[in-house]
């Protein structure tokens, strides 16, 4: 397959086979051999990169979803200022033995630099240990990240991300097209993430509520995202539903209530399936309500006894009354989620196809809550969530995905 993307701000263009991963075309088509292959899964970082300004783990992103994309391996970084700052704090603070992990751990500090700025050493470490070192070498790294934080505190506060876009593999289709590209006529497109509120969002249609999903960000355990929809009801309408815990209950996929809400608190669980893993979190949470603000928190916590694994999740909501496309009033929901899953099941938790079902929740409940609202009957949601069709249509997505990577090439 045919691909086309920058690499350290020079325009490539080559022939690679789709299973070919970036790393691997880094340092055998491109001779860019400081990008180090360690474990090949993801885990080590030896092997990061930015794509479009972000880190991704070029060992399991594919090459051919970069086509579009900008690059940057460690060579690109030879004229950054704080690049040299960070390598001359390796080299005073001995922060390197054998040099395998270099330089994907100098990339990271970078990034937590200019991210985070001034930070604690213990603050440093867990920033930081999504990249290994088998040499043990973490004290000199530490001090090393340390020594910059202090000496570019202003510039890190002054220089924030340019986007906010998603980590990882990969953006494709929607980057911006390379110079070398422009004399080629490009093919029809999806619309690119409209921007709402300074985040970039991805539209999700689902019947006749459209739903806005905001980047989804891993902030150390826990994992955030925003939704944004609008629903053609009044206001007073929308959160005479929204504060029925139960109504709301019998919207959420997956979710059911043991009881009744007693004094605000929850009683319920959660099924999930994804695949071949399926797992029960029963667990107790809590309903904070602000009527003046049309606002509501849920927040809940629980265990699946069959894994070990817990999850701890917050929902927070409100309510922003609207004129509807023809005068009518009309009511426009935000929603930010926030949940952290420990055990063996967090690393399904940080997967892609979990985030992609993320938004495929928000989606049927956006609907199920129109439909409720219209007076109609909401199916029951009791159904472990990631099952029957909410999995289909996240597969079909995925493949609508793929056919937009393969027609253009044929």
């Amino acid at each position: 397959m045919r691909v086309a993307l920058t690499v350290n701000g020079r325009p490539v263009a080559a022939e690679v086979a789709p299973r070919t991963h970036l790393g691997d075309f880094l340092r055998e088509h491109l001779n860019h051999t400081g990008t180090h292959i360690g474990c090949e899964h993801g885990i080590c970082g030896a092997c990061t990169v930015e794509i479009d300004g972000e880190l991704a783990r070029s060992c399991i992103t594919y090459t051919v979803c970069c086509d579009g994309a900008s690059i940057r391996s460690i060579e690109g970084f030879d004229d950054d200022a704080m690049m040299r700052s960070l390598r001359q704090a390796f080299t005073r603070r001995h922060a390197l033995q054998c040099g395998y992990c270099t330089p994907g751990m100098l990339i990271a500090a970078r990034d937590l630099v200019r991210r985070r700025g001034r930070l604690s050493r213990a603050e440093i470490r867990l920033e930081m240990s999504g990249n290994l070192c088998r040499c043990t070498g973490y004290v000199g790294i530490i001090d090393a990240i340390e020594d910059v934080m202090a000496e570019h505190a202003a510039a890190a506060a002054a220089s924030p991300h340019a986007h906010r876009a998603w980590l990882g593999p990969a953006p494709g289709p929607v980057a911006s097209p390379v110079a070398s590209r422009a004399t080629q006529p490009e093919p029809p497109r999806k619309p690119a993430a409209a921007r709402v509120s300074g985040e970039t969002r991805a539209p999700v249609q689902g019947g006749r509520v459209r739903v806005e999903v905001g980047a989804v960000e891993q902030l150390d355990a826990t994992t955030r995202l925003t939704e944004r929809f609008e629903l053609p009801y009044p206001r007073e309408a929308v959160w005479a539903l929204m504060a029925d815990t139960e109504r709301v209950a019998r919207c959420m996929p997956g979710v059911s209530l043991d009881r009744p809400p007693q004094d605000g608190r929850l009683k319920g669980r959660l099924d999930v399936k994804i695949g071949p893993i399926a797992a029960r979190f029963a667990g107790e949470g809590s309903v904070e309500r602000f009527a003046e603000n049309f606002r509501q928190i849920i927040t809940a916590s629980g265990g699946d006894r069959n894994s070990g694994s817990r999850v701890s999740a917050s929902i927070d909501y409100r309510l922003t009354a609207l004129a509807g496309a023809n005068g009518s009033a009309a009511t426009r929901v935000d929603v930010a989620i926030s949940y952290a899953l420990t055990g063996p099941l967090a690393q399904i938790g940080r997967s892609a196809i979990a985030r992609d079902l993320a938004r495929r929740i928000g989606e049927a409940f956006a609907a199920n809550l129109d439909a409720s609202l219209g007076g109609q009957r909401v199916r029951s949601q009791r159904a472990p969530l990631g099952g029957g069709r909410l999995l289909l249509a996240l597969l079909a997505d995925r493949l609508r995905a793929l056919v937009g990577l393969l027609v253009p090439r044929r």
